[in-house]
Order: C-alpha cells, then structure tokens, then sequence
C-alpha cells in the first residue's frame, strides 16, 4: 500500500503533516513525529507579533521610569529581533540535522519588508519549504474588501520573489470572495492551506476578562476545509493540504476524497499524542484495502465538486430541507 504524496514539489512518505505547534518546537518531537510516519513538519511559527510586543513592553516600562531620551531603546528593537530569528534559524538547522522528512518553516507576518529578508535566511538554514501564516481578522470598517486583499497579495508576492524554495500560504475563510481569492493566490504560490485555525474569545463573566474558548479544534470543525477542499480542488494552480478538524484516519480519507494532497494535524496529537498518527494511517491503509485502492491518487478527488454527480450539493448552505425530513416531538 502506498501513502506516498507529492507537496510543494516535496516527496513525503505520507499525507499527513504536522503543523505549526508547540509540538514542533523541539528535536525531540520532531523525531517522534517522524517514527510515528508523518510526511513533513511544519515548525512553530515565528510571530512578527511577539517580536512586536516584546519590544513594546520594553518601550513601556522605561517610559514609566521617565527616561528623557530614549533613542537608546532602538538597540532593544534591533536586539529582540535579532534573538528571535537567530533562534528561529537554529531550531531550522538542527531540525534537517535530526530527521529526513521535509522541514518547513512557519511565518506568522503582519508587514512584508522585513520578512522578505527573514524568508531568504531561512533558505540558507535549510529549509524545504515556508508556510506564510497570513491573517488578520478584517475589522477596520475603513478598509475595502479590495485593499485587504492586495495587502496580502503585495506580501506574498515580495516574498515569493525572495527566495527559490516553496512557499505555501495558511488562509482563511474570511474573505468576502473566497473561491477568486485562493485561485489568485494559487497562482503566486506552490500550495494553499485551508484553513487557519483562529484564537476564539469567550468571557469570565466574573473577572470581566476575555479568556480563550475551544483551543482545540473538534472532529466537527473538518466540515468548513472539507466544502472548500471539494470546491477548489482541480481548479486551482498549486496543491492543497487541509488544516483543522483532521482527528483521524476517516479524515484523511475524506480529505483526500474531496481532492486534497495532503493534510495537516495538530490538535488530535494534542488529544491522543504523536503516536496516534500511526494509527490514522494504518486505518487509511485498511480502508484501501477495503476498497481495492493501492494509491492515495486513486481516489483523490473522486469526490470533489468537480467530479461530483451533484456538484450544487456542495453550495447548498440552507437546512430547511434537512428540519423538512425530521419530526419532533415538542410536548
């Protein structure tokens, strides 16, 4: 049985990918993940944010001691990220020396100046590939559904020209034009990740404090990337992997149908440890035999919208049909 696949001109043993974590942070993960039979690992992103706010929080408490000049504290700006990326780059080294599948390094960017020089130095640390990380969520009311997306186009654009490996770029669902927006950026890059998962918000309604909700992603949540998956597969130019909501081998079997190259797992390792993605491939492996397929590319796609006797299914988004179909008993 062959679970070999093709990703971002990458060979990989298996489709299943781990993404950016903290469980990509360190060798020693990263050689279970390999034993376990993952194709590649995605590395735990490096934050323009946290390099950001590292800085700030500097900036503010010498402030507070009122220090009258504090020109000074550009020293700290050029210190912070230059820590931070020689890190980062030492994490990529020492990664290629621990394990042979694919390594790709992770970039969660807001600008697109510096990280062009960032992603050059993580070619020659020897990276196999970047994932840009690109999101932010679109809550300025003065900006038009246009300017946000050239801003992310112009990014991925100077980075991509940066530098000779493959990029892949982590999307969301935001986007008021979903399907034209990942077929543009599709044609700039090697691969689409669909979709990010995001920081959800809940409240202490005693403390009066925003605190994080469902870290974790759910076996339920594989139906947004599975729709999209189904949607853009064969009609885009560069591969597909699927992120969130990936828990299990039925998973990958569905991804693959929808017409994915490969998927990306993260919170279900979290839940079941990195053992258990032997286990999602033996389960992928029995299926196959199952079904006398002998390959991942004869089935891939097989349910897409493309190839689907029933391809409006796939946009019906109404569940009145499916309450029409049931009976309750209120009383």
């Amino acid at each position: 049985m062959d679970l070999s696949v093709s990703y971002l001109g990458l060979k990989l043993k298996s489709p299943v990918v781990v993404g950016s974590s903290s469980l990509t942070a360190s060798v020693r993960n990263l050689k279970k993940i390999e034993a376990s039979g993952a194709g590649a690992v995605v590395l735990k992103s490096i934050f323009e944010e946290e390099i950001y706010n590292e800085y700030s929080s500097i900036l503010e408490k010498e402030k507070k001691e009122e220090t009258p000049d504090y020109g000074y504290l550009d020293y700290y700006d050029y210190k912070i990220k230059d820590d931070n990326v020689k890190k980062y780059l030492e994490l990529i080294k020492t990664a290629k020396e621990a394990v042979n599948i694919p390594v790709i390094a992770s970039c969660n960017c807001v600008s697109s100046w510096e990280w062009c020089f960032f992603a050059k130095k993580i070619e020659e640390a020897g990276a196999d590939a970047i994932e840009l990380n690109m999101f932010a969520l679109p809550s300025d009311f003065t900006k038009t559904c246009t300017e946000i997306e050239d801003s992310y186009l112009k990014r991925i654009e100077s980075i991509k020209k940066a530098v000779k490996i493959p990029v892949s770029v982590k999307l969301s669902y935001y986007f008021a034009d979903l399907a034209a927006f990942v077929k543009k950026v599709s044609g700039m890059v090697d691969g689409v990740v669909l979709f990010n998962r995001f920081f959800h918000p809940d409240f202490d309604i005693d403390k009066f404090e925003v605190v994080p909700s469902n870290v974790l992603s759910q076996s339920s949540d594989l139906a947004i990337s599975l729709r999209w998956m189904s949607i853009m597969a064969g009609r885009i130019d560069s591969d597909l992997i699927a992120s969130t909501g990936v828990h299990d081998g039925a998973s990958v079997i569905k991804e693959i149908l929808a017409g994915a190259n490969a998927v990306q797992v993260v919170s279900s390792l979290y839940k079941n440890g990195i053992e258990s993605i032997a286990t999602m491939l033996e389960d992928v492996k029995a299926w196959m035999e199952k079904h006398g397929f002998t390959t991942l590319d004869d089935f891939r796609g097989k349910m897409s919208q493309e190839n689907s006797p029933n391809p409006a299914e796939y946009e019906r988004v109404q569940f009145m049909r499916y309450f029409e179909s049931k009976k309750y008993d209120l009383d």
